[in-house]
């Protein structure tokens, strides 16, 4: 299989998108057609003419934080499964609570590809040390190894003394899990003083990975690459040996929007994440996982061409309660919508004297004076509460995807 997974990681972008879409269409149809929840939300929706990223994001945002009510309403899925809970493979429960489905396709998760990329091949006897309690992580990295041909040793996680035992015994040349509990291990045999040098890659997932901790791990001679991985979506996105970014995975598309509204910003702007996934049995279309993030520009240099994106850069989700009322980013963004004149904006949120205080930074090149009280009076009608409007230079605000700023200390 040489450096790539397969050919389809080094297509022309143009074709990839094709391809992407003509496949989407098809599953919208079977999403309206099978899931109350898609039907409902897809109404007015016609699968045919979703042709391209444009018409994709005329379509409404799902968010992972409905989920939970979703489900209560409308068990066990909340309407959002199209095929028949008896053809599925596993249901798993994840924090929340949230039922997550997985069906019966081979790498169901898509993470096959991420560990190619990580140095993963057929016959490499790997210690899987996710969660296999209730939670997916462990199943969606397993899927993966057994796709690949790879040989799974089902460590979970705890258990530390017996954890080494079991990898001096077989002598894993991998480790599949989350990079602190990797850490634990190492330092777990150095106390033990066994011998854990054959391993010599890990794929992980479920934290950050500073670049101090990869350094450790490489002193020891293990090379560490990161997927970003969800427990709805499975491998959204994963490093290759270039390390510069995470690249999209083949099977569902990625945006970047401005928080709040579903509105693609520009490359290399940070936003919230939305994928829209191909799945038959759990279609998600502009599945918002609260994060944030932004696209790297370019393909990267091991040849992948797909989008990249920069990894995980805080969460979306910047709901702030003021004054005892919650203000939502969804409504600093239609107070931006009803001023276009403010290309961008952000409510700070400070306190003097105790009391809560706004104040809606605007970036406009309009002369502001005739501005302020029409902005204020927006605020004011949208989010119930008086505030004050201020402005700034165009491109001044910082680009780090928030809308909502809390600078309030409660020490």
């Amino acid at each position: 299989m040489g450096e790539h997974y397969d050919g389809l990681e080094t297509r022309a972008p143009h074709e990839r998108e094709a391809d992407f879409f003509a496949r989407l269409r098809a599953n919208l149809a079977h999403a309206k057609a099978h899931a109350p929840y898609w039907a409902k939300t897809l109404v007015d929706v016609d699968p045919a003419g979703v042709t391209d990223r444009a018409a994709l994001a005329r379509l409404p945002v799902t968010r992972k934080s409905a989920l939970i009510g979703l489900q209560k309403a409308q068990p066990p899925f909340g309407g959002m499964l199209a095929v028949p809970v008896g053809a599925l493979a596993r249901i798993f429960l994840s924090p929340g609570p949230i039922l997550d489905p997985e069906g019966r396709e081979t790498d169901y998760w898509n993470t096959a590809r991420g560990l190619f990329a990580a140095g993963f091949r057929k016959g490499d006897v790997v210690q899987n040390c996710m969660s296999y309690h209730l939670t997916p992580g462990a199943r969606i990295l397993e899927s993966g190894l057994e796709a690949l041909g790879c040989v799974c040793i089902p460590g979970g996680v705890g258990q530390t003394e017996q954890q080494v035992q079991v990898m001096a015994a077989l002598k894993p040349a991998g480790y599949a899990g989350t990079p602190s509990f990797l850490r634990i291990i190492l330092e777990k045999a150095q106390e033990l003083k066994v011998d854990l040098s054959s391993l010599k890659k890990a794929f992980v997932s479920g934290e950050a990975l500073p670049p101090s901790l990869r350094k450790e791990f490489e002193a020891q001679g293990i090379a560490v690459l990161q997927g970003y991985a969800t427990a709805d979506l499975g491998l959204v996105a994963y490093e290759s040996r270039a390390r510069e970014g995470l690249i999209v995975s083949e099977n569902v598309l990625v945006e970047i929007v401005r928080p709040g509204t579903g509105d693609p910003v520009a490359d290399g702007e940070v936003g919230e994440v939305l994928v829209t996934n191909l799945v038959r049995d759990y279609p998600l279309v502009r599945f918002s996982l609260g994060d944030l993030s932004a696209v790297a520009p370019g393909p990267s240099p091991c040849g992948r061409t797909n989008m990249r994106i920069t990894g995980w850069m805080g969460r979306a989700d910047q709901t702030t309660k003021v004054k005892g009322m919650f203000v939502h980013p969804e409504q600093v963004a239609e107070v931006l919508r009803r001023h276009p004149e403010v290309k961008r904006g952000r409510l700070v949120v400070s306190q003097e004297n105790g009391a809560d205080l706004m104040t809606l930074l605007c970036e406009t090149e309009r002369d502001s004076t005739t501005l302020v009280p029409l902005i204020q009076e927006t605020l004011a009608a949208v989010t119930k509460m008086r505030g004050e409007v201020g402005f700034v230079a165009p491109g001044s605000l910082p680009n780090d995807g928030k809308v909502i700023e809390d600078v309030r200390k409660f020490d």
